[in-house]
């Protein structure tokens, strides 16, 4: 007798992620991608922009009235938080914002997707099946004893990048490998390799230090002062630094189009990262028919393959980058080369192949929750990354006990191990 396939129809997936979306965040615009794409599918899907208010901050809000206030909203978000202005959400996908994601604020899901180390915290507390999508090492975003710990937590790990899931390994835990997919519908090559001008280039500006931009910097200075005629592109969410050379032109987060004129209009795209999950925008480029001279990190490796669909060095290197990319200014043949092949290259990873290995991961997650053993490892998980919890959870037995007669074992003790059902609040229309 075969199983009972568990079918996404009347299915919720939840995705959370730390903040607004109303500028352009690769990571985002990963998970909206994901939303569209099983909303296209069938599943019912919401996407909460949770505010990342610590512990501290929650305790703080002790009355419990002031805690329902802050509350999620079930209308729509503001727009300041919606990503309306540089990704088109499908209208079937729910979008909320939490100003203080505790548990009982939140809305009923089947299936929690955290997205970012803080989130995962979240999730941690959530019933329903939990899942966490990995797209980088984010200790550049938190202290690193407690991102690690939350790689810990018993939630489904999904990662978007081999060398994410070789972390994982290294940490006893289990992974599922499911690359990112590009659209390309939004871009591709309008311009061919042989027509572009060999000292043209473009790069991603970002202040995050991973990001290494003075680095892409500091290599360009140093090509500019052996090919005079260099021209780069920069682009960005953030405003024009005061000491970027005036020979620079600067994008400050532009439209999609404009964003796809860049990329075709440039011989060569460079990314100086020193730490990237699964980058969009190299990637991009080479879907317009840029040669990508990159750092030598995981993430990268996924599709840049040195001397055969990129040019890779060492990264925090900018002598290392420049001779790469003089080498594709100078040498006619290996850009042109390059260019073609690593379009070639990222042909494979589509949207729909992305979606469709990310749903069938979500249906086994329902088909196979988390086992019963395991509800004292989430409370042991749950409190290793919020400490507070403990304290909580005895304050709340004191009052009313760990047994009621008649109830079983009392509601603080369900919640914290994950048994307790909570109230499904309605959404307002």
């Amino acid at each position: 007798m075969s199983e009972q396939k568990i079918t996404p129809k009347g299915k919720t997936v939840s995705f959370l992620l730390p903040g607004p979306g109303n500028h352009p965040i690769g990571g985002f615009k990963i998970v909206y991608e994901f939303a569209n794409a099983l909303a296209d599918r069938g599943w019912q899907v919401r996407v909460v922009h949770g505010n990342c208010l610590n512990a501290e901050g929650i305790e703080a809000a002790s009355d419990w009235y002031i805690r329902r206030s802050l509350g999620v909203e079930h209308a729509p978000i503001a727009v300041d938080y919606r990503p309306d202005s540089w990704f088109k959400v499908n209208p079937n996908v729910e979008l909320l914002w939490a100003e203080v994601p505790h548990p009982r604020y939140m809305p009923a899901s089947d299936i929690w997707v955290a997205t970012w180390w803080y989130t995962a915290k979240w999730a941690a507390n959530y019933s329903g099946a939990r899942v966490y999508l990995l797209q980088s090492v984010e200790t550049w975003g938190g202290p690193e004893a407690d991102v690690m710990a939350t790689w810990k937590l018993p939630l489904r790990k999904v990662v978007t990048s081999r060398w994410l899931q070789e972390v994982a390994r290294g940490l006893g835990e289990q992974a599922e490998y499911i690359p990112t997919g590009l659209d390309f519908d939004k871009f591709g090559m309008d311009v061919a390799p042989e027509e572009r001008r060999p000292d043209t280039v473009a790069m991603l500006y970002h202040t995050a230090e991973v990001k290494r931009s003075a680095d892409g910097l500091a290599a360009l200075c140093k090509v500019k002062a052996r090919v005079p005629t260099l021209k780069a592109y920069l682009f960005g969410v953030y405003p024009r630094p005061s000491d970027m050379p005036d020979w620079v032109e600067y994008y400050q987060e532009p439209p999609q189009h404009v964003l796809r004129g860049i990329y075709n209009k440039t011989a060569i795209f460079i990314s100086p990262s020193r730490m990237e999950g699964w980058p969009l925008p190299p990637a991009e480029s080479m879907q317009c028919g840029a040669a990508l001279a990159a750092t030598d990190i995981g993430g990268h490796r996924e599709y840049a393959h040195h001397e055969e669909t990129a040019l890779l060095s060492p990264p925090k290197d900018p002598d290392a980058m420049a001779a790469n990319i003089l080498r594709l200014v100078e040498n006619r043949e290996l850009r042109l080369r390059l260019a073609h092949k690593g379009h070639e290259e990222v042909q494979q990873h589509t949207w729909d192949r992305a979606a469709a290995r990310f749903e069938s991961f979500l249906e086994a997650t329902l088909a196979d929750p988390m086992p019963p053993e395991r509800r004292w490892a989430n409370l042991r998980g749950a409190m290793a990354v919020d400490p507070h919890a403990l304290r909580r959870m005895a304050r709340s037995v004191f009052r009313v006990g760990f047994w009621h007669p008649i109830l079983g074992v009392t509601r603080p003790v369900r919640h914290a191990i994950g048994l307790r059902q909570k109230k499904v609040l309605p959404t307002s229309k």
